[in-house]
């Protein structure tokens, strides 16, 4: 059935498009196809499926490798939409078919953003030359920063990209000084200037104070209408150097991403320093020191098409029967075996930042959420996986996340591609505890963090310290005070700040280039994986962004808080607080519990806990029987020994009775704010 639906398929796009389609995209995208078509042409010199991809015709001086990058949502994927078409790679289709091309994931349609950094290799002529573009399309929000930076190492250039109606934000600062630390060519370019609300003088003047780049040198653009995109595409020929590379020296291969297809094993993405690289070569990993054979290679244009090689400057897929992902170690050097070479610098590692429990809702279906998150960890090589169990909730597994909207892509992509329905604990974050002998340890479950006795003297710990991140807030001055309630609220400290006001003067009616403010705090990272975000927008109306970079430990006075139902504590619960914030917090998850908590025949205390101090408590009434409903008449004693009778049962069932939590009620708990 699958294949004759492939087939069919096939033969439409070629009755009416005359077009290729390569198979493997109508197989990955058979779900999508009847709301989603997108028809992908051949570079021009190729006239049948059967034909192949000349990459000799193509070396460094007619190659640009670049990147867009910037904040979220100013059109990056748009941008690439249009320089798709404008190239050939994909047909141009009434408006409102191409979109979206690269992002595959059903999570980056829904939502609208990019989370996973896609590679499209276009062909171009100009002046009788044809070049060979490799475009990196980036994500753009602070969670994926890591996509990002394994982007542009392989890049020689980055389309800065920034919208005209917005203007400079948080994240497009620190994208920029990324490509200018890596040495990339950075061309300007502004979007959206189609939009009512599109200043684009003032934005360049903005580009100008903020990164000293020349207004002259911005393009301006419209990527939903297409206008100006072709003086992007002369831009990158002309502005951006070719790579530099030798096909006579021994081969050379960066490897700075990677997907698992379960058929294949491991996709390679990589980029060729030195060298050829042909199927059916031999090549090792200076990492590892593992070998293995190629036995398929290509270019993304936009999906998969098979070359007979990759010279260097050029980007492209390479499958070498690599069967574990852990062996694609992102920022390796891969050489042909029996020539090694000087290995190139490589990334750090992605470290997480927040973490947290996810349990099956039916504990019965704990193996097939292991197996499911498993296979999904295959495509995302920066979760971190552990088993964990806990006495409320069963088996599960923690996880650790790059920020709080990649744990919710997680988990979304957990339910929509594994149909999974799960429980996700409270997220926390990675503590450092000192002992007195020296020694650390990172606690990121709040069930191992240290008891209050083990702080007091003679006790095993001798502090704590907590992640800081120096945040980033641009922000209309008009609410400029309420950002800074709001960081003093959240631990807040060395703020600073300073106007962003374009040269030539001050607007009225709060114009985006006169009225903004860009201050830098430092915050505790457990205080902005929470609702940090949302407060952050509700205060500022929508106008404010926000962006962090990492900004090492320091000691914190902080607290275990558990709870306790019937006075046995619930470890899928427990909380690391600071201490001043210990009652406020106690009261408002006491609160919660209370309204969550089904009744029971016996009276329940619900109680909020540091070590042996109750700092919060509420008490569920017990369920109660009439047991006088059939006594008639007769002395009031009867009632009475009727009424102790009951009173002294519930008594007994007080203090053997145990209170098991339905995971639902953990859901309803967990999930409501």
């Amino acid at each position: 059935m699958q294949q004759s639906w492939r087939q069919a398929c096939l033969k439409v796009f070629d009755r009416h498009q005359k077009l290729l389609v390569h198979p493997c995209w109508v197989q990955n995208q058979r779900r999508t196809f009847a709301t989603s078509v997108v028809c992908y042409a051949l570079p021009k010199g190729v006239a049948s499926s059967k034909a192949a991809i000349q990459m000799e015709e193509f070396p460094c001086e007619v190659i640009r490798n670049f990147s867009i990058i910037a904040h979220i949502d100013h059109g990056k994927s748009t941008l690439a939409d249009r320089l798709l078409e404008l190239t050939g790679t994909i047909h141009k289709k009434d408006r409102g078919l191409n979109q979206q091309v690269l992002d595959k994931l059903k999570v980056e349609r829904e939502r609208g953003i990019t989370v996973k950094a896609q590679t499209a290799s276009m062909f171009h002529e100009k002046d009788g030359a044809h070049y060979l573009l490799n475009l990196i399309d980036t994500p753009g929000h602070v969670d994926f920063s890591w996509e990002v930076a394994r982007s542009l190492a392989a890049c020689q250039g980055a389309l800065l990209l920034v919208d005209a109606s917005q203007g400079v934000q948080a994240q497009s600062i620190s994208v920029f000084h990324v490509a200018r630390e890596k040495g990339l060519t950075i061309i300007p370019v502004l979007n959206k200037i189609d939009l009512p609300a599109a200043q684009p003088e003032v934005v360049a003047q903005q580009i100008e104070s903020t990164f000293g780049i020349d207004p002259a040198e911005v393009i301006q653009i419209s990527a939903k209408t297409g206008k100006g995109v072709e003086k992007v595409l002369q831009a990158i020929i002309d502005r951006i150097p070719p790579p530099v590379g030798d096909p006579s020296a021994p081969l050379k291969a960066f490897l700075f991403d990677s997907s698992y297809d379960r058929y294949r094993g491991v996709i390679s993405l990589m980029n060729i320093q030195g060298g050829v690289l042909r199927k059916g070569d031999k090549i090792a990993s200076c990492h590892t020191r593992k070998k293995y054979e190629v036995t398929e290679l290509g270019i993304m244009h936009p999906e998969e098409v098979p070359t007979d090689c990759l010279r260097p400057g050029q980007v492209g897929f390479v499958a070498c029967s690599m069967k574990e992902s852990a062996e694609a170690h992102i920022g390796d050097t891969f050489y042909r075996v029996g020539h090694p070479v000087e290995p190139m610098p490589g990334f750090k590692p992605a470290k997480a930042m927040v973490y947290a429990g996810i349990y099956p809702v039916d504990s019965n279906d704990f193996l097939k959420l292991e197996e499911s998150i498993k296979r999904l960890s295959l495509t995302d090589r920066s979760v971190e996986v552990t088993r964990e169990t806990s006495s409320a909730l069963g088996q599960g597994c923690r996880l650790g996340f790059l920020g709080t909207l990649h744990m919710d892509v997680f988990r979304q992509r957990l339910e929509d591609e594994y149909d999974a329905n799960v429980i996700i604990t409270a997220p926390t974050v990675p503590y450092q505890v000192v002992h007195r002998d020296g020694s650390t340890s990172l606690v990121s479950n709040p069930t191992d963090f240290p008891e209050p006795s083990e702080f007091a003297s003679g006790g095993r710990v001798k502090a704590v310290l907590e992640p800081i991140v120096k945040a980033s807030i641009i922000v209309p001055e008009k609410y400029f005070s309420a950002m800074m309630d709001l960081c003093f609220e959240h631990r807040g400290t060395n703020l600073d700040w300073h106007s962003m006001d374009a040269p030539g003067g001050a607007g009225e009616g709060g114009d985006l280039a006169s009225s903004r403010a860009l201050m830098t705090v430092n915050l505790p990272l457990a205080e902005i994986v929470t609702n940090f975000f949302d407060k952050l927008k509700s205060r500022s109306s929508g106008f404010a962004s926000f962006d962090y970079e990492d900004a090492g430990y320091e000691k914190s006075d902080l607290r275990k808080m558990t709870f306790l139902l019937n006075q046995r504590p619930v470890d899928a619960l427990a909380l690391i607080v600071h201490a001043n914030s210990v009652v406020e917090t106690g009261r408002f998850w006491v609160e919660k519990l209370f309204k969550i908590i089904p009744r029971q025949l016996f009276e329940v205390p619900i109680q909020a806990a540091v070590g042996s101090t109750i700092i919060a408590r509420r008490t569920l009434s017990a369920l109660r029987a009439d047991v006088t409903a059939g006594l008639y008449g007769g002395h009031y004693e009867r009632k009475l020994k009727h009424l102790q009778n009951q009173k002294e049962s519930k008594r007994k069932m007080k203090r053997v009775g145990r209170i098991d939590l339905p995971q639902e009620a953990f859901f309803d708990l967990l999930s409501s704010k």
